[in-house]
């Protein structure tokens, strides 16, 4: 079976996974296999706000070596060169319809 994602050049580098129902983890990727089941060590889980459960809080708390259902994995992305942006189809854009 050939896996679904090839994630060969991120092993043994830090990535940010989100899975479905909101939760993020930012760990070192150690392994993973055809269905996306993934092995992070060093891993942190963002906290969402208890207000807003979309938004992420800078509060963190630490996992260590975790094994990520792939059933449940919606994202992966390295950590390095991520940066927040602001939405550009917030309210700015909406003014100029």
């Amino acid at each position: 079976k050939s896996a679904v994602l090839d994630l060969t050049n991120h092993v043994d580098k830090k990535v940010r996974v989100k899975f479905a129902g909101g939760r993020e983890v930012e760990g070192r990727l150690k392994g993973f296999d055809t269905l996306v089941n993934l092995v992070l060590d060093e891993s942190v889980e963002y906290i969402r706000d208890a207000e807003d459960p979309y938004k992420l809080t800078e509060e963190t708390r630490p996992l260590g070596l975790i094994v990520c259902r792939g059933t449940s994995v919606t994202l992966v992305c390295p950590s390095d060169g991520m940066a927040e942006i602001a939405n550009p189809f917030g309210e700015a854009a909406a003014d100029g319809i």
